[in-house]
């Protein structure tokens, strides 16, 4: 059923005759109109055609008129038309869908580009295991009093990613946290803004303590150097007590042993460099309180500062104990006390 439409009911036109002038001008305002319908409104269109968007990335809940159709009227560019995927989800849209729903509002002649759909990936803000990590070690350092430069937390499942809003840029933070001393389990709730975003994780709580690892191989008698060595932080509960922790320690020292690139050091590793070498001359030295004598001779064996060394006297050949006292220098006397070397662990 059709509506009907009211009848009007209006009087005959009064008829004057027209002049010339009146028929000319009509002629020629005729003429300047079908100039401007052929030729002015098509260059118009051709300026500014409605395109179909590639694929799009969504930046809110929904799709807009403008996020999918280029060159459309700004009144009308805010309009939604489609609701966006979930959080850091993919989805599509059929183009004959955009088609129909642009129709509707009185816009036709879009031109596709020989697309059948549009792919649409909704933006998010992903919170990883980094940031999850940072936020319930400074839960577990406030609220249970623990060191958290020297723990380390291993989170539950596959790499926990919490997906928020772009526009939560704020640091995430642990909430609702729980530890268990006993078995090291920790708990909690990792959120953003006013709990706008969350995400509840759970792991193991971890204690660390920094190591010396070689960064290349070594051969035995090969001498340590600093850019041989990085500091990282192992599990205490994986690493030998008497690992080394100190690379300025360690540096200058030799490899008393093949070592392989992501060792870590023990301390038997490693040991400081010979003083003295085999067949080397040395100064043959014998000090007492008033008394000091020096001569030449050859060491018969290596050895470090401290170490006992056999060497010959150079004039009587006879074969003497000494000790290592320095670069090239072995007493046969007292030894002087050695000035003593601080650990970096030990009390001044």
């Amino acid at each position: 059923m059709h509506a009907l439409k009211p009848i009007r009911r209006s009087a005959p036109p009064a008829v004057t005759p027209l002049s010339r002038g009146v028929i000319g001008r009509t002629v020629v305002a005729l003429a300047a109109f079908m100039a401007v319908t052929l030729f002015a409104l098509p260059l118009m269109a051709a300026g500014n055609p409605l395109r179909l968007r590639g694929d799009v990335t969504a930046r809110g809940d929904t799709l807009s008129l403008g996020d999918l159709v280029e060159g459309v009227p700004a009144e009308l560019a805010a309009r939604p038309l489609f609701r966006a995927p979930a959080l850091g989800a993919i989805g599509t849209i059929q183009a004959r869908r955009i088609i129909e729903s642009v129709a509707a509002l009185g816009l036709t002649g879009i031109e596709t580009g020989g697309r059948v759909q549009v792919t649409v990936q909704r933006a998010a803000r992903r919170v990883g295991p980094p940031e999850i990590e940072a936020a319930l070690k400074r839960a577990l350092e406030t609220g249970y009093g623990l060191d958290a430069k020297a723990l380390s937390v291993r989170l539950d499942g596959d790499a926990p990613v919490l997906l928020a809003p772009l526009d939560l840029d704020g640091q995430a933070a642990a909430v609702d946290v729980t530890y268990d001393p006993r078995s090291r389990r920790v708990a909690g709730l990792i959120v953003l803004g006013e709990r706008q975003a969350s995400l509840r994780v759970a792991g193991v709580a971890v204690e660390t303590r920094e190591v010396a690892v070689l960064t290349r191989s070594l051969h035995r008698g090969e001498a340590i150097a600093s850019a041989d060595l990085s500091l990282e932080r192992r599990p205490r509960d994986a690493v030998p007590a008497d690992v080394q922790g100190a690379p300025s320690l360690v540096a200058g020292q030799v490899a008393q042993r093949p070592l392989s690139a992501g060792a870590v050091l023990r301390s038997g590793d490693v040991a400081p460099p010979d003083l003295v070498s085999r067949g080397e001359s040395v100064a043959i030295v014998f000090e007492t309180p008033g008394v000091s004598l020096s001569m030449r001779g050859v060491a018969n064996e290596s050895g470090r500062l401290g170490a006992s060394v056999s060497v010959t006297n150079g004039a009587s050949k006879k074969v003497l104990q000494a000790v290592v006292i320095g670069p090239g220098r072995v007493s046969v006397g007292p030894v002087p006390q050695p000035q003593p070397v601080l650990q970096a662990s030990a009390a001044p």
